[in-house]
């Protein structure tokens, strides 16, 4: 099963916070058969809100996201023109600055068009037509 990891979901996982981790969403991570992706657009947010103060991390992202992805086995997933196209199609349910900045909003663009479920603990996806696994 194809995995769309959102990015406090990420986050959560490779910082051993399990604790804040449904156990749906850690067996689903767990489970060999999983392939686990990382969306491009995860890491531009972690980025961001790293330069900006808002993200600790222990290491620089470009260190601490090489490094998690090659350890955890993640694969990349790179925004194209679809994703991009689709995130015009989409309602505004989220309402936060980063979300205005489509974070969000591409994350699920890629989700509908690559037909992947998201990890995500954000209810908000809810009212997208996409599958969320919490």
């Amino acid at each position: 099963m194809k995995i769309l990891l959102g990015t406090c979901s990420f986050l959560w996982f490779v910082n051993g916070d399990l604790n804040k981790i449904s156990k749906k969403a850690k067996d689903v991570f767990l489970d060999d058969e999983s392939d686990i992706y990382l969306s491009a657009v995860s890491c531009w947010e972690i980025s961001i809100k790293w330069s900006i103060g808002k993200l600790e991390l222990k290491q620089t992202p470009n260190l601490f996201l090489k490094t998690q992805i090659w350890k955890n086995q993640i694969s990349i997933l790179a925004i194209n023109l679809e994703h991009a196209l689709k995130v015009a199609d989409l309602p505004f349910h989220h309402h936060d600055l980063f979300d205005r900045l489509s974070f969000d909003r591409l994350l699920i663009s890629q989700a509908i068009v690559e037909n992947i479920p998201i990890v995500s603990s954000d209810k908000t996806l809810l009212k997208y037509p996409i599958q969320r696994i919490w």
